[in-house]
C-alpha cells in the first residue's frame, strides 16, 4: 500500500470512521519511513555502495561498478530500500534520491578516474531540472567523466516515458555514457521500445537467475530473454548471481557479464585499485 494514495478515491480517508485498523497501521509506518527517508537526505545521511560487475569469461576482471545508495536512519542503519522506493517513484522525494545518487557516482569518478560506474535513476529524472543540471555540470567540469559513466533505467520506468527519454539519450551518448535496461525480462516491455531506445546493456532480472541451472522453466525465460537482448544488439548482464551452478550456466549461455554476492557484495568501501585489471570497454557493444 503506497503513502501517497490518492486520498480523493479512498472511502477510508473520507469517513476517519471507517479506517481500517491495519490500513492505518501501513499508512503510520509508511509516514515514518518516508519520514525518515526525507531527514537522511536532507542532513546527508547517506553512502553509495559499490558492486563489482565481473566479466563472464574471466570473473577476475571487473567490467564496472554499479552504485547502489544507502540512506541511513539517526542510528546510522540503513534504511532498506524495498521499504521506500516504490512509494517514492512518482514522486519527488524519488527524484532527490536520484540526484543524490547521480552526484556521489560522479564524485567517486572523479576521485578515481580509472574506474567505470553505473548509476541507478528513474526515467523520470530526466526532467527533473536539478538531476539533469547535476549530470552536465560534472560533463562540462569533466568532458572523460561521460565515458565512464553508465545510466541504469528499469524496464517498467523505461516504458513509462519513451518520448522523453530518447533525445535525452541520444544527447547523452555524444558525451559517451552507455544507458543499461535493468530488470530486463520481468515485465512485457515492448520490442518497439526496445529498437527505438536503442539500450546498449540488458541486464537480466535476478529473479529468473535464481536456480537458473537447475530449473527448466527458468531457464527457458533465461535463454528467451538472452537472444532478445542479443537480437537488439545489447550486451547482456546476469545480475543477483550466487552459485558456481548459476554463473557456469549463465556462462554458457551467452552472458557477457555477472554480478551478485558471488563476485563480492556492494560495500561503501570498494578497493577500486582492482579495476586496474579491468577493461575500459566492454566486449560486444559497450563503446
Amino acid at each position: 500500500m503506497s503513502l501517497m494514495k490518492d486520498r480523493n478515491t479512498s472511502k477510508f480517508d473520507r469517513d476517519p470512521a471507517l479506517v481500517s485498523p491495519l490500513d492505518a497501521a501501513i499508512s503510520a509506518q509508511d509516514r515514518e519511513t518516508l519520514m525518515l527517508v526525507t531527514s537522511a537526505l536532507r542532513d546527508r545521511r547517506m553512502r553509495l555502495a559499490f558492486q563489482p560487475v565481473v566479466y563472464a569469461a574471466d570473473p577476475s576482471v571487473i567490467g564496472f561498478f554499479e552504485g547502489f545508495i544507502r540512506l541511513l536512519n539517526l542510528r546510522d542503519q540503513v534504511i532498506p530500500a524495498r521499504d521506500f522506493m516504490g512509494a517514492v517513484e512518482q514522486h519527488e522525494l524519488g527524484r532527490e534520491i536520484d540526484c543524490a545518487a547521480l552526484r556521489m557516482g560522479l564524485m567517486a569518478m572523479q576521485r578515481n578516474p580509472q574506474i567505470r560506474v553505473s548509476v541507478n535513476m528513474s526515467a523520470r529524472s530526466v526532467g527533473y531540472g536539478p538531476w539533469a543540471a547535476i549530470l552536465r555540470k560534472a560533463l562540462r567540469e569533466t568532458p572523460r567523466l561521460g565515458h565512464n559513466l553508465i545510466l541504469e533505467i528499469n524496464e517498467a520506468s523505461a516504458m513509462l516515458v519513451p518520448d522523453v527519454l530518447r533525445p535525452f539519450m541520444s544527447e547523452m551518448r555524444d558525451h559517451g555514457i552507455v544507458f543499461a535496461l535493468d530488470d530486463f525480462g520481468a515485465g512485457l516491455t515492448s520490442l518497439r521500445l526496445l529498437r527505438d531506445l536503442h539500450f546498449e546493456v540488458a541486464k537480466i532480472d535476478g529473479v529468473l537467475v535464481r536456480e537458473v541451472d537447475r530449473l527448466p522453466d527458468q531457464q527457458a525465460m533465461v535463454r528467451a530473454a538472452i537472444a532478445v537482448a542479443q537480437e537488439m544488439g545489447m550486451y547482456v548482464v546476469a545480475e543477483a548471481v550466487e552459485t558456481e551452478g548459476e554463473a557456469n550456466w549463465l556462462r554458457e549461455a551467452g552472458a557477457g557479464c555477472m554480478q551478485g554476492y558471488l563476485f563480492g557484495p556492494p560495500t561503501v568501501t570498494p578497493d577500486f585499485r582492482a579495476f586496474r585489471h579491468g577493461r575500459s570497454d566492454l566486449a560486444g557493444g559497450i563503446n
